[in-house]
């Protein structure tokens, strides 16, 4: 919406919002910055098959599972405080898991990193919100928010690789401690205080309701996505869908909700958080095939495929910007609209990727990259706008919990057809003389074809491997017919749900006038 009256920001939020930056790319780094560590960590902590899966996904599930739970909990409290406590967690968890002694002891540091990490997402985003009230900043700040997060996910496994070639495993994790004690000594000089000045009792029995929504769904996705459709993970799902409607029932039936009804009173918010779901989806489910392409399709070492990875973000990291200021313009319906377009244009040419196409593939994850970025930065600045401010925080954990979601969902939906297609295709044009042993690992994944091929003699060795590239390549390209299809609806729904949004108040805000939130400097 358009507020000519609000306050332009100026030099000190400016090089608060930098400070504010810290957090964000370090909280998205540590998302992948175990992929190079593993190797080390398995010869010094020698972990079990379980507890190497846990230490990988232990930091992802709580992170997930707290969101809401620590947005809610900024608005009461306070948004600085907050994140001066996750920051402080953050930097002591990064320590525990630099030094851990056993496999128990790092997956203990993980969860901790998660906690922490749930704290600072949603406040660095509603301080944003709050620091930036005249539009056109917000925009501008809110689309490098979401630059800086794209690019930190691509970052944090290049970063790590460069750390393990001068030093120890635990190193990746240190570099997060310097930054954490910058942002202790900055934030409580440069960032003014925001909470909700009548937020009510915090409902307690609402956090592990929260949980038991957000982590069965999300791990049975995961599990999808790793291992295949089962009927255990099917359930799991369905009962974090039985615990998410209590706790949506739960919502709609106090005075003291975790998740305030405002939120959802406009048309905005909820469609917002729907976008931002499918676009998440998109990224994700995209980045699961490109990351295997890389190093298993191109034969790429981890360390060449992740500098390789990194090269769209280039392109990425200008579009939100870009976007941002189309949208002062431009119907922010038809830019968000167009950038789903454009990721649908990206997928188009991950359809045309053969088993030799390193320069489509890239070209392909950056158009991808620049359509959803402009997607997450457009509907987000939107969501947030439409919110009360005193609700920016639980505002901002919805969005990054709907992202959570789809992220998981895209490479669960996305994965399952690429795996179903490779696995047809393998089936149908195996070569003889494989032995059955080897030919159902051929048969499960493109990894362990690679793994048989090597052990195969001469050629047929080469042919197995011919074999099982074709069938990804051919599973990629059909699960990206299905994501450019769905971006396209997205194209329609957002052009349809969003037009006039940020033209003219919304419904949300109009009905009653909303206290000015705490602020103190």
């Amino acid at each position: 919406m358009t507020n000519p009256t609000a306050r332009r920001s100026g030099r000190r939020e400016w090089t608060a919002f930098v400070v504010l930056l810290l957090p964000l790319l370090l909280v998205s780094m540590d998302v992948s910055v175990l992929y190079f560590a593993i190797p080390a960590i398995s010869r010094e902590l020698d972990p079990s098959s379980t507890q190497q899966l846990w230490i990988f996904d232990i930091y992802a599930f709580t992170l997930a599972g707290l969101l809401i739970t620590m947005g809610s909990l900024g608005d009461r409290i306070g948004r600085r405080k907050l994140l001066l406590i996750g920051a402080t967690a953050f930097g002591i968890a990064s320590v525990g898991a630099a030094y851990a002694q056993s496999a128990e002891m790092l997956i203990a540091a993980r969860a901790l990193l998660g906690i922490g990490g749930a704290t600072l997402m949603p406040s660095t985003m509603a301080l944003v919100r709050n620091m930036f009230q005249d539009d056109k900043q917000r925009s501008q700040a809110i689309g490098i928010w979401s630059g800086a997060m794209a690019g930190g996910i691509a970052l944090g496994s290049v970063m790590s690789g460069v750390m393990l070639n001068h030093f120890w495993w635990g190193s990746v994790f240190l570099i997060n401690v310097p930054a954490m004690l910058l942002l202790l000594v900055l934030v409580p000089v440069l960032v003014p205080e925001f909470k909700d000045p009548a937020p009510g009792r915090f409902d307690l029995l609402s956090v592990p309701l929260s949980m038991g929504a957000v982590l069965p769904v999300v791990y049975g996705l995961k599990e999808i996505a790793a291992e295949g459709f089962s009927l255990a993970r099917a359930l799991c799902i369905s009962a974090g869908l039985a615990v998410g409607a209590l706790f949506v029932r739960r919502q709609r039936s106090r005075t003291d909700a975790m998740i305030s009804r405002e939120l959802f009173r406009g048309r905005v918010f909820g469609s917002g958080i729907a976008l931002n779901t499918i676009a998440a989806f998109a990224i994700m489910g995209s980045a699961y095939f490109t990351t295997q392409y890389l190093q298993s399709v191109l034969g790429m070492g981890t360390m060449e495929g992740a500098l390789w990875s990194l090269a769209p973000s280039f392109a990425v990291g200008a579009a939100a910007p870009t976007a941002s200021a189309l949208a002062q313009k431009i119907d922010r319906a038809y830019v968000i609209a167009a950038g789903f377009l454009i990721a649908a244009a990206g997928f188009a040419l991950l359809t045309l990727t053969g088993t030799d196409s390193l320069w489509l593939l890239l070209a392909g994850a950056a158009v991808i990259g620049c359509g959803i970025v402009t997607v997450m930065a457009l509907v987000s600045d939107l969501a947030l706008s439409a919110t009360p401010i005193e609700k920016a925080g639980s505002a901002a954990s919805l969005l990054e919990t709907g992202q959570e979601f789809g992220g998981a969902l895209g490479m669960a939906v996305l994965g399952s057809i690429g795996t179903a297609v490779y696995r047809a295709d393998v089936a149908h044009s195996a070569p003889e003389g494989v032995p059955a042993d080897a030919l159902d690992a051929v048969r499960e994944t493109l990894g362990g074809a690679t793994v048989v091929a090597g052990q195969l003699p001469g050629k047929l060795g080469e042919s197995v491997l011919d074999v099982a590239r074709d069938a990804f390549v051919h599973g990629m390209q059909l699960a990206s017919v299905g994501a450019g299809v769905l971006l396209v609806a997205a194209a329609v729904l957002a052009a349809t749900l969003l037009r006039g949004a940020g033209t003219e108040k919304d419904s949300s805000t109009e009905e009653e006038p909303t206290p000015e939130p705490v602020l103190v400097h």
